[in-house]
């Protein structure tokens, strides 16, 4: 993995509803999407998670930096896009840190609130053997947990 300035991450986290009758095929598809994801290397964290009742999925993405961002929304658009936005509403799109202009384009697109870094940071640490990176904490971030 290339090394890359804190400062030049973009992440976001959405939330997407989903529709009636597409919890299958939409759960498969995200399957598809991890596992072309893993091979992307500066993609930081590609997270989903659902709410209790799987009616509601939210995403959690991070990239090291709009040029990582932009091949990995090309993937996206080119092998996915449709599919997904055929499975699910576009609720609530909230970006993180500073991407360029076209990522804020592509983005855009879904709606997106843009947001710059108040304060905080990311570490790698080590827990019982298992590597992990800890979230950016900021008083923004915090506030709008979902």
């Amino acid at each position: 993995m290339e090394v890359f300035l804190i400062s030049d991450v973009v992440s976001w986290a959405a939330e997407f509803p989903i529709k009636t009758g597409q919890l299958d095929s939409f759960k498969a598809l995200v399957e598809e999407m991890v596992k072309s994801t893993r091979n992307e290397p500066n993609t930081l964290a590609y997270e989903w998670f659902f709410d209790g009742d799987n009616n509601t999925c939210h995403a959690y993405e991070r990239h090291a930096g709009s040029a990582a961002t932009m091949t990995h929304l090309g993937t996206f658009g080119e092998k996915f896009a449709e599919r997904l936005l055929s499975a699910v509403d576009v609720s609530r799109f909230m970006a993180y840190g500073a991407p360029n202009d076209d990522v804020k384009g592509v983005l855009g697109g879904f709606g997106s609130v843009f947001l710059g870094q108040l304060n905080g940071f990311a570490q790698q640490g080590h827990t019982a053997g298992r590597s992990i990176w800890a979230r950016p904490t900021s008083i923004r971030f915090r506030m709008l947990a979902f």
